[in-house]
């Protein structure tokens, strides 16, 4: 892999031309759109942009060459994210990539804008796309072509359904998807998720990138070994996490849950108690499912997107869903399932993305670890209740729409502020 890590753009004055316009989707799509098989260090920033190119490859298989704008935080993190190395490995034609970080159109942050020339320097076509997270693309005005698959988009009214009916939330996926589709694609998911921690716990050495951070992993976990009880159990969950983020921060085979930044909570919570109880893998299965359905109807309503809603979206996500599928995997009732994700949710309300030098390494890779941690811990406090409560799933995902809103585009995967700005200072 080339070095394609080293330059840190320096502090822009973003300007905005309007007011993001309020995304919304009419009903949800397939959970499989949750759970993305491939490589990272970002599902935004690499895995976005690298589906865009393809799709724009094959429109203009014969160009002489191509122009590709990044905008926003495309721009500001893309050199950290390896958005330029996506992008110049997929197009088969010389591509110039021209980045303007200080732009941030109105409909995404993660704005992009293909160019095709025939020989003449004649322009063939043009494409603006937005890679709206999790590897998911989207143009404005345009409907996604995937098919509407849900009637019921928000956690409350699919609560009703379970109650009323004695079901509960992976039951209410397969009411509306195909459920051996499902099923193959989560055990395939399973197995890639295992397969990322027990390859983290192997590797050491050094990240790429110039913040020449060490992998913990493997220390952590034989740390962990040696204690007893409830220092032992936290250890362990910490070193899965630290393990598949490690993974994707060096490019390595991982699964978005929801986004690559956060890859690391799901497997280590599932990681942890398919050892510690030895769940079947078909009750991991469908922890999966209803952990899938938790992000669907954050992405249905909010965002999963960093540079549109801050870190809140992706680590915090991620905390909601291992809550509520280890919620499920100790018999919670989906009132207590329900609770244990808003919790895990209510708790990262705010949370800035603010990746030092535009890696997906400090704060992504300890965040994601202690995000782990709080999923169980919302699992425990949960099970502890009876499940009602005053503030529901809707409202924590109605809020942190605004919250992401309201906070500035410093703050939101542009390595501008907050934790990236700090270290550039004390460097």
């Amino acid at each position: 892999m080339p070095n394609i890590f080293g330059k840190i753009f320096p502090i822009f004055f973003f300007w905005r031309p309007d007011k993001p316009k309020s995304r919304t989707f009419a009903t949800m799509k397939t959970i499989k759109d949750i759970y993305k098989i491939g490589v990272g260090p970002s599902s935004s920033h690499t895995m976005g942009p690298q589906k865009a190119a393809a799709l724009f490859n094959e429109r203009y298989p014969n160009a002489a060459r191509f122009e590709v704008t990044l905008y926003g935080s495309l721009a500001a993190t893309g050199k950290g994210h390896m958005t330029d190395w996506a992008i110049l490995n997929t197009l088969q034609a010389p591509t110039e990539i021209v980045w303007h970080p200080e732009i941030i159109l109105p409909f995404h942050p993660n704005g992009m804008l293909f160019k095709a020339f025939d020989e003449g320097d004649g322009v063939l076509g043009e494409w603006q796309v937005y890679s709206i997270g999790g590897g998911n693309l989207a143009e404005e005005g345009k409907q996604s072509d995937s098919p509407d698959l849900y009637p019921l988009t928000k956690m409350t009214d699919i609560l009703d359904w379970c109650e009323k009916r004695g079901r509960t939330y992976w039951e209410y996926v397969f009411e509306h998807e195909n459920q051996k589709e499902i099923e193959d694609y989560m055990m395939e998911v399973w197995q890639v998720m295992k397969a990322a921690v027990e390859r983290g716990l192997q590797a050491e050495g050094v990240l790429p990138g110039p913040l020449n951070l060490s992998r913990k992993a493997a220390m952590y976990h034989i740390k962990a070994s040696g204690y007893t009880h409830t220092l032992r159990s936290r250890g362990l969950v910490y070193s899965y996490a630290l393990a598949v983020s490690e993974e994707n921060a060096s490019g390595g085979r991982i699964v978005t849950a929801p986004t690559c930044g956060s890859c690391g909570v799901m497997p280590a919570v599932l990681y942890h108690l398919s050892k510690s109880y030895e769940f079947t893998e078909l009750r991991i299965v469908r922890a999966l499912v209803t952990a899938g359905l938790v992000g669907n109807i954050v992405r249905t309503n909010a965002s999963i997107s960093g540079a549109e809603v801050g870190c809140q979206g992706e680590v915090g996500v991620a905390c909601a869903m291992a809550a509520a599928a280890a919620n499920q995997l100790f018999g919670g009732s989906p009132a207590q399932i329900e609770y244990a994700a808003e919790m895990a949710l209510e708790h990262h309300l705010g949370m800035t993305c603010d990746p030092v030098c535009g890696l997906v390494q400090i704060p992504c890779i300890e965040r994601n670890a202690y995000a782990a941690a709080r999923a169980l811990d919302s699992n425990i406090y949960s099970t502890f209740s009876d499940g009602r409560h005053r503030v529901s799933f809707d409202k924590v995902v109605e809020t942190m729409k605004e919250t992401g809103k309201d906070l500035p585009s410093l703050y939101k995967e542009t390595s501008q502020g907050g934790l990236a700005r700090d270290f550039r200072q004390m460097d």
